[in-house]
């Protein structure tokens, strides 16, 4: 078949800025990265600032892989320092982190420590009264990669929640937002609210998982308005312009920093026919479908231990685009979700009656997004119409912010 030459086009467009950000300016921006993680202090690492609270208190961590200082878990660090450590909490994907996405994890016990891991992704996804039983203080220490469909953010809304139910104080231990830089996207409205979006914010909302703590606390959105006897432990040597680059990857589908730049704007995908890689060994990294016979990168999306058992179009040859080139300098100077890729494969994909599935509207927050795409609304259209309930949020956003802001946001112009 003769390939479309708007096709073509469209596809040149795509694929020009990995060309030109792969010959420039990649290489600095690497290493000032790695630069920036040494000067930053996690709040983990400012031990005088909260081991005085767990003293002689019976404490439970709200925790995953993640939690660590340096090569060592907080919880064996923790207990080295004779804090009584009693009881593990853990979100999606489980303690260690080798839980599929969306995956019920069940409790069961730690078999390092032996200590009791309570799943808040089984079951249930808010800690029951009885799960803080024998508990004096909660400690919270999570990587987040400050996008609101990650969930995270929903587990410690409920962590919150139940402390504030029983008057039990919360320590949340502060870590760098690696997409920090820029806030973008539709905020939530009320009637699209679900676990992979609580709050009326936007996708990328900019701020740090201790920010967002003290903003879901005074904002008041717990149930009944409550708020929690929260104490945020800082991050040093931390800005909202800062390049962090994750030490650890924060969930199995986000193994690089690539793939976390990139997720904000391919998340959308996860609400569509298109896969986004998972399966392979570079999810979020790619979209693609069997029907994008003229786009020029195969991929098989197959079965991956501990990160995607049974990945959406499983053993089917997909063609699409490759995003992996893309260099960090790309997403520091775009500050902003991506949405070409979104509107370019619907556009593409010939049964558009099937191209959106329930879901993407609880990841886009409204229902007004999938028709903007449907009736090829542009994407300065679109994201014109984000404007006032991001410049709303902004303000919000700034009375909770514990570290300089970003300088520069491409939606704020």
């Amino acid at each position: 078949m003769k390939t479309n030459t708007s096709i073509k086009l469209r596809l040149v467009a795509l694929i020009i800025p990995v060309l030109i950000l792969s010959a420039c300016g990649a290489k600095s921006s690497s290493n000032n990265n790695h630069t920036n993680n040494r000067h930053i202090t996690l709040g983990a690492e400012s031990f005088s600032s909260y081991l005085p609270l767990l003293k002689n208190k019976r404490v439970g961590i709200v925790a995953n892989h993640s939690t660590t200082i340096g090569e060592a878990h907080l919880v064996d660090t923790l207990m080295a320092l004779d804090v009584n450590v009693t009881k593990i909490y853990s979100p999606e994907h489980g303690f260690r982190g080798d839980g599929d996405a969306g995956e019920l994890i069940e409790s069961h016990f730690d078999q390092k420590t032996a200590l009791p891991i309570i799943s808040l992704y089984g079951n249930k996804k808010k800690p029951s009264h009885a799960d803080f039983d024998s508990i004096d203080v909660v400690v919270f220490d999570i990587q987040d990669v400050g996008i609101r469909y990650y969930t995270y953010i929903s587990t410690m809304h409920y962590v919150m929640e139940t402390c504030a139910e029983i008057n039990l104080p919360l320590i949340v231990l502060d870590r760098p937002n690696p997409n920090g830089f820029y806030v973008d996207g539709p905020v939530l409205e009320p009637k699209y609210k679900s676990f992979v979006g609580m709050h009326p914010v936007p996708i990328v909302h900019g701020m740090t998982i201790g920010e967002y703590a003290k903003m879901v606390n005074g904002e008041r959105w717990l149930n009944d308005s409550l708020q929690c006897k929260l104490t945020v432990i800082p991050c040093k040597n931390y800005h909202h312009d800062s390049t962090y680059v994750l030490p650890i990857r924060p969930s199995p589908n986000l193994p690089n920093q690539t793939s976390i730049y990139l997720y904000p704007s391919l998340g959308f995908f996860e609400g569509t026919s298109i896969s986004i890689g998972r399966g392979t060994d570079f999810p979020f990294q790619v979209f693609g479908h069997p029907s994008f016979t003229e786009m020029p990168f195969e991929f098989t999306p197959g079965r991956r231990p501990k990160a995607s058992k049974n990945p959406p179009l499983l053993g089917e040859l997909c063609h699409g685009i490759n995003l992996q080139d893309y260099q960090p300098d790309y997403f520091l100077n775009l500050k902003q979700i991506n949405l070409e890729w979104l509107l370019f494969a619907y556009r593409s994909f010939p049964d558009k009656d099937n191209f959106f599935n329930s879901y993407f509207n609880l990841l886009a927050g409204n229902n007004t997004l999938k028709q903007q795409v449907k009736q090829n609304t542009d994407e300065h259209t679109i994201r014109m119409s984000w404007k006032p309930g991001v410049e709303k949020f902004m303000l919000i956003r700034k009375k909770y912010l514990l570290y300089p802001d970003f300088t520069k946001n491409q939606l704020q112009k």
